[in-house]
């Protein structure tokens, strides 16, 4: 096991926070850098205020968005350190996969070029 893998539990939020569209887009629209109000980024969307709020809560369960308050405004940042740790989750299964496929590579190319020698004959009895 990785000791630098984040926690399956952590991990798991992530991904369930990024696997929804509308959450991908909240995400993407606070990756400019800045805090942005809740309201504001409400906004473009086709769902009500309550619903962008659910899925608000979604990411900061997964700590890919921070909320402040500021009296009875709500503002929110992004937070990359999520992505970067499941980054590095993903970039490792793609390692040993790479490996275990190239390895299977070179054992097929060794089958075929066995295959492909051409066999000696053995005399035959007289």
């Amino acid at each position: 096991m990785n000791i630098n893998a984040p926690s399956a539990t952590r991990l798991d939020r992530t991904l369930i926070a990024l696997a929804d569209p509308t959450r991908r887009a909240i995400v993407e629209r606070l990756r400019g850098g800045g805090e942005v109000r809740v309201t504001a980024l409400a906004g473009p969307f086709s769902i009500s205020l309550n619903s962008v709020s659910k899925h608000i809560r979604v990411l900061e369960k997964a700590h890919l968005v921070r909320r402040r308050r500021a009296g009875r405004e709500h503002f929110l940042s992004f937070d990359p350190e999520p992505l970067e740790a499941a980054l590095l989750w993903i970039e490792a299964q793609k390692t040993a996969w790479t490996m275990r496929l190239d390895a299977l590579d070179a054992a097929l190319k060794a089958q075929d070029r066995a295959a492909a020698a051409p066999r000696k004959k053995g005399r035959s009895p007289r």
